[in-house]
């Protein structure tokens, strides 16, 4: 093992839902924005997309939204928020702020050095590895609670945080994690 690198983060995703505790007319906003996409015999929701922050908020009649393509908490909790905004200047009744929660974060990481998944499998616990299924193995982590996908070429797929700060920690925590058994070899 030579020296450890700084692990390369990106989050790539963040799934958050929102209630507006209300029902709304999804054929009004139809009406009043040309852009949304709204095929209720094939899905129930209202797709209405944001180009800043680049989102994708899907709108139910029960008031309930799903917004994904943010690349950070505050982005999705701004996207909720200017859609909601957007409805009421438009004429759609809203009338409570969103209640937003984050769902999932998905993030990417590269750690840089070269990891045995072979040894991964026996040195570490909840791990499932099956390479003629899948190139990766599969990591569950209990604190904080996620699961990696982790690629020999020691690159990294995180899920399940509900805060950015949890990708962070998960990732330092695996790279020691495999640093201290001796599965990560890093090159100059």
């Amino acid at each position: 093992m030579l020296t450890k690198k700084t692990p390369f983060i990106r989050i790539e995703n963040i799934v958050a839902s929102a209630s507006i505790n209300q029902t709304i007319d999804l054929e009004s906003i139809v009406e009043k924005f040309p852009h949304v996409e709204y095929r209720p015999s094939v899905f129930p929701g209202l797709v209405f997309r944001l180009k800043k922050p680049k989102t994708a908020t899907l709108i139910f009649k029960t008031g309930k939204m799903v917004c994904t393509g943010a690349k950070s908490e505050k982005a999705a909790r701004q996207a909720v928020n200017k859609v909601a905004r957007k409805l009421k200047k438009n004429g759609i009744p809203v009338n409570n702020k969103p209640s937003i929660q984050i769902q999932n974060i998905v993030a990417s990481a590269n750690l840089g050095g070269e990891i045995d998944l072979e040894s991964v499998v026996y040195k570490l616990r909840k791990v499932m590895y099956e390479p003629e299924q899948f190139p990766g193995a599969v990591y569950r982590m209990s604190e904080p609670k996620v699961v990696f996908l982790i690629f020999s070429a020691g690159k990294l797929v995180c899920v399940g945080a509900k805060k950015e700060q949890q990708v962070y920690d998960a990732v330092e925590k695996l790279q020691k994690i495999l640093e201290e058994n001796e599965l990560i070899f890093y090159s100059t």
